[in-house]
């Protein structure tokens, strides 16, 4: 396995990075690199918090950390106040790379104890209202320093942030299920999807260690129709069902989607009228279930099982063991719904500051289930399932069977507390046309789902607050939906 240090001297090609330039990056990285060796000459690697805007910088100052075995922090610029406060306490970094005017907020206090300069002055220590890129040392930090640890951020829709502790290796063993799982030596990306996720930083090392090609662009700018020139029929698109959704509304973009060897859809459970429209346009989907703690995917569909019908998140990837349990830990029999247990060598091990005891196995949240083919299905989160009048029923199967209506532009199912059911089921929507209303809904519903699974309370909204992800924030539905009620009664 190549060290990110011999991936960057081995750079053959001048023009693997499309749109940008691949020799800028090259250098940018190489000075870092020599950079930050000195700093860590002097003791313990400094703790990186990298927040660089642009992709090239971000990309090439990633890789100077790796090779430099110095922990780094990823994080996205666009964080309000209140996250960066929470990575600060979190982290206590001594360096900032990059930051985007005005993040810190008005009312945001970085406390420095002691500035570093690098050589050069090229980095500047962090300005609570201008383009921030510094070096910081903390005098008052008591964690324990971590080497070669690349903290990716997570939490979902919980809006508290996570940082999953994986390593060059936990990501390369991903990157080696992939082109194995795909037959291929090379990867090319076409990446829209956030660097600082990780659903962007794995097309970048997937094209990046194989000597592929790595096209980025943001979505919007694909969506207002400027599209690189590149070989399609070469390249990977990630996708999350959000952005599918919107390409699939404009016919030049659909057609343009069409074109691309594979199309790989994760990030948030898509929705059953999203995938046949895909399939009637015979777009090469891939859909993928993954999560940050496991460095993106281990299971895929291929596109062919994809647009023969099949519907499942695949099969498991080389690198991958899955197992489905009971409560008990009992491994279940093909078909047997259960928890998903996974092994794999790209899992993280832990989340920072804390690794986790056991690294072999990791219980997620999700239930489903492995056919008789092998190919895994997931039925909804455990967390999500709602019991209303001692049934148990999984939001996801209710949100599909309302979105085959073709009457709402997007939905969530959550339950509310309710005395006499326990939960009752909550249905909040986007109406697809203004007089859309929640008894036409329910009539087409009557023949799909038992009379218990239809919600009781309906709630139209003109938007879902969703992540960048597409993943839904259900504990702010929850408000919408307690203040709402509330509101009708009185």
């Amino acid at each position: 396995m190549q060290r990110p240090l011999d991936c960057l001297n081995n750079l053959a090609q001048d023009d693997w990075l499309i749109g940008y330039n691949s020799r800028e990056f090259n250098q940018i990285a190489q000075e870092l690199y020599l950079e930050l060796i000195q700093l860590s000459a002097c003791g313990t690697p400094p703790k990186i918090i990298l927040a660089e805007r642009e992709p090239l910088r971000f990309l090439a100052s990633f890789i100077a950390a790796c090779a430099a075995n110095c922990p780094v922090f990823l994080c996205n610029p666009d964080w309000g106040t209140q996250e960066w406060q929470q990575v600060f306490d979190l982290v206590q970094p001594d360096i900032i790379l990059g930051m985007a005017h005005g993040a810190w907020g008005s009312h945001c206090v970085v406390r420095v104890s002691r500035l570093v300069p690098l050589r050069g002055s090229k980095l500047r220590a962090a300005s609570p209202t201008g383009e921030a890129s510094g070096v910081m040392g903390n005098g008052n930090n008591t964690q324990c320093p971590i080497r070669n640890h690349i903290m990716i951020p997570t939490g979902g829709s919980s809006g508290q942030i996570k940082f999953a502790i994986h390593t060059w290796e936990t990501l390369i063993a991903s990157v080696q299920g992939f082109t194995e799982y795909f037959q291929l030596k090379q990867v090319n990306s076409f990446c829209v999807l956030p660097l600082h996720h990780v659903s962007g930083l794995m097309q970048f090392l997937r094209s990046f260690t194989t000597g592929g090609k790595l096209a980025i662009l943001p979505f919007k700018a694909v969506e207002s129709g400027q599209i690189l020139n590149i070989k399609k029929l070469d390249f990977f698109i990630s996708l999350v069902p959000t952005q599918l959704q919107r390409l699939l509304q404009n016919p030049e973009l659909t057609e343009w989607l069409i074109q691309f060897n594979t199309v790989l859809l994760g990030g948030a459970p898509a929705w059953n009228e999203l995938l046949e429209k895909a399939r009637f346009h015979r777009i090469r989907l891939s859909p993928t279930y993954g999560m940050t703690e496991t460095a993106s995917q281990i299971a895929t569909l291929k596109p062919d099982d994809f647009l023969g019908g099949k519907m499942s998140s695949g099969q498991i990837l080389p690198h991958v063991q899955v197992t489905i349990r009971n409560q008990q830990g009992k491994i279940l029999n093909s078909n047997q719904i259960g928890n998903i247990n996974i092994r794999t060598q790209s899992l993280s091990l832990g989340y920072y500051p804390k690794t986790r005891e056991n690294q072999e196995i990791f219980q997620v949240d999700d239930l489903g289930f492995l056919d008789d083919q092998g190919y895994l299905n997931i039925i909804g989160r455990n967390s999500d399932k709602i019991i209303t009048g001692g049934e148990n029923i999984y939001p996801a199967e209710i949100e599909s069977a309302i979105q085959a209506t073709q009457m709402v532009a997007d939905i969530c199912v959550i339950g509310i507390p309710d005395q006499h059911w326990g939960q009752a089921l909550t249905a909040i929507y986007i109406p697809k046309k203004s007089d859309t209303s929640a008894l036409k809904i329910q009539t087409l519903l009557k023949d799909k789902l038992s009379k218990f699974k239809i919600p009781k309370y309906w709630i139209p909204q003109q938007n879902l607050p969703r992540n960048s992800q597409g993943k839904i924030n259900r504990q702010q539905l929850q408000q919408i939906a307690t203040e709402f009620l509330q509101n009708s009664i009185t």
